[in-house]
């Protein structure tokens, strides 16, 4: 043959496609479907890791939380868990019953909840004989405490807060709506033999109406308006009419300036200034877990007065604290507080306002409405109790409803930095936001209590 001819079969050979296309069809097809299983056995893995992952993280932290809340013992953390698992695995990613419980550790120590638990994954494309089964482990871990909680809210219920036709407001009505709101969230924390968290309130205007504590002001006399007047204790014997439950500041041993100290009331009593002109007929509540006084108190808010805030956080104070315990239990049993330093407590501030702190009277000279200095000083006496309250590790939360750029300063200042994506300061613009800011805080409760 010559070289020519066998030059020409080879090109020809080459030029021929038919058996090739097969060898590589076939090639190609086998690799494409390897590929595609891999894929598919790749993305159920994966669901499935996640799927787990939620099922078990969801599992141990409403553990936690029953832990938490009183509803379930630690001997009964293990069925909790397993029934959450069980209720996560009835179809969809998960087989039906397929997550199986591996470990479960309770601390008491450390008050963790952590439990591993794993789920065997079918694969439908399994390479080179191995299982045709692929198990995946995952681990989830909550912290649990049984730490009471004690709450005081400071609301708002001066004139500014009246209806407005005009600009179509209702501020009272939204603060009622997200105060009761908080109220419940914060009492559904409780479990029926458990009563952990208890809520007090403190509505305030030009003063604060004290309610069962009335005994512990006292009222100046009328014939010596706008003079100095020390409180006395309460065990002292005193000449002074009654003149209603309300409450200013405390006056210093001189009568001039403020008292700022949470001493209780044997101690010295707490001042009803005699030119106070209009009382709020809402009456301050100590700490209760009694749901149905507390909404009730809320429903029967009014707006009218000037704003005080100061005297608000000061009756705040007061009913946090342990000073004031034998005093308080004695009005209301129940509502004494625990001490500060107690690590299976606590404590929670919340302060609200719409406007500027505007009326004092310790050491304000002028009668009615031109006292000087009374922005200054109810500003400043507000500011002092809050750092005093944080000095004792109450955790403020503040909230500035409709409030003016002019007048945020003080509600920054006196919220505890914010910490473990925790923020303490709000500024709700309408009802809406302020219900939103109220249901925030109250949700943030149990967090805190499991992370400080």
């Amino acid at each position: 043959m010559r070289l020519g001819d066998i030059r020409g079969r080879i090109a020809g050979f080459g030029q021929d496609r038919s058996g090739n296309f097969a060898m590589i069809f076939a090639l190609a097809s086998t690799m494409l479907a390897l590929a595609v299983g891999f894929a598919v056995d790749t993305a159920q893995l994966m669901n499935a890791r996640s799927a787990l992952q939620s099922a078990v993280d969801a599992a141990v932290t409403s553990t936690a939380r029953d832990l938490t809340t009183g509803n379930a013992t630690e001997e009964e953390a293990r069925e909790r868990v397993m029934t959450f698992l069980a209720a996560n695995s009835a179809g969809g990613i998960l087989a039906r019953d397929s997550i199986v419980l591996d470990r479960l550790v309770v601390d008491r120590t450390a008050r963790t909840v952590t439990a591993s638990a794993y789920v065997d994954v079918p694969l439908y494309f399994p390479l080179f004989g191995r299982s045709n089964v692929k198990r995946i482990h995952n681990e989830g871990a909550a912290l649990y405490s049984d730490k009471r909680i004690e709450v005081v809210m400071m609301l708002d219920v001066t004139g500014s807060m009246k209806a407005n036709t005009r600009n179509r407001t209702n501020k009272i009505k939204d603060l009622r709506d997200a105060s009761a709101a908080a109220v419940n969230i914060f009492l559904d924390m409780n479990a029926a033999s458990n009563g952990r968290v208890r809520v007090g309130l403190v509505p305030y205007s030009e003063g604060v109406n004290t309610g069962v504590l009335a005994h512990t002001v006292f009222h100046e006399a009328d014939d010596s308006i706008g003079s100095a007047d020390a409180p006395p204790s309460l065990n002292a014997p005193r000449g002074v009419a009654a003149k209603d439950n309300c409450s200013t500041e405390r006056k210093n041993v001189t009568g001039n300036g403020i008292d700022y100290s949470d001493a209780g009331p044997v101690t010295a009593m707490v001042n009803r200034d005699d030119r106070l002109v209009l009382c709020p007929a809402a009456a301050l509540v100590p700490m209760t877990t009694d749901r149905s006084r507390l909404l009730a108190a809320i429903d029967g808010f009014r707006a009218d007065g000037g704003t005080a805030g100061h005297i608000g956080v000061q009756w705040t104070r007061y009913l946090l604290s342990p000073s004031w315990r034998s005093t308080l239990e004695a009005a209301q049993p129940g509502s004494g507080p625990l001490n500060y330093n107690d690590n299976q407590a606590k404590k929670i501030a919340v302060l609200m306002t719409d406007g500027e702190f505007n009326a004092g009277y310790a050491g304000v000279r002028a009668h009615g409405s031109t006292r000087s200095g009374q922005e200054a000083l109810s500003t400043n006496a507000a500011l002092e109790h809050c750092k005093r309250m944080k000095e004792n590790g109450i955790e403020i939360f503040t909230v500035g409803f409709m409030l003016e750029d002019k007048y945020l300063g003080l509600m920054q200042s006196c919220a505890t930095p914010d910490a473990g994506g925790i923020r303490h300061f709000y500024r709700a613009a309408n009802g809406d936001e302020l219900k939103a800011a109220f249901e925030e805080i109250a949700g943030n409760a149990e967090k805190l209590i499991l992370t400080r």
